[in-house]
């Protein structure tokens, strides 16, 4: 209700925004005979571990900001047009983390765990780190290939010099004197 008050206070320019907000299920609020802001009842509604779960939607950041410090709200903005649902805060991880051991095992077991360990000498200590251990490795595969040899003819030694070649020089023969060999030659 009080969103709906604050919208309906800041006028035409949000009343597309109001008749939106209409569509969905009203909720009933502390602050009835006198409302306050959106964000604030927003995060009063949240209080107390978020006992009706409700989604927070929302492009203030300074309300996301806030609702990013409390545990098990989920967090929902848009991006492009597109709904985006924000990943987990890390308060709200941390306190799954514990809820999930806590249901493991129950506080008394792990106390009497440690009491048994110290015992029996299995104890962490913090100072002691595993090492990993190095396994053997062979040589590298590539360098143990046989190197490739050049192929030579029988009875020949390969030479390391490169045998100079010789061109031929063509003598050209002018065009006057092939007429009259030729000519000779029909006769």
């Amino acid at each position: 209700r009080c969103v709906l008050k604050e919208l309906e206070s800041l006028g035409k320019a949000l009343y597309g925004a109001k008749l939106i907000a209409q569509r969905f299920q009203v909720r009933n609020c502390s602050h009835h005979k006198d409302p306050v802001s959106g964000s604030a009842c927003l995060l009063s509604m949240i209080e107390e571990g978020n006992p009706h779960h409700y989604f927070i939607a929302t492009q203030d950041q300074d309300l996301a900001n806030k609702v990013k410090k409390k545990a098990g709200v989920p967090l929902l903005f848009i991006i492009q047009n597109t709904m985006v649902l924000d990943k987990p805060s890390p308060k709200s991880l941390a306190v799954v983390q514990k809820l999930q051991t806590d249901e493991l095992v129950p506080e008394h077991q792990k106390q009497s765990i440690v009491e048994l360990k110290e015992k029996e000498g299995l104890a962490k200590q913090e100072g002691e780190k595993r090492k990993k251990r190095k396994r053997a490795g062979g040589p590298n595969p590539l360098s143990c290939l046989k190197k490739k040899k050049k192929k030579t003819q029988e009875g020949q030694e390969p030479s390391t010099e490169k045998k100079k070649r010789r061109k031929r020089k063509r003598n050209r023969v002018k065009a006057e004197a092939v007429q009259p060999v030729q000519n000779n030659e029909e006769e």
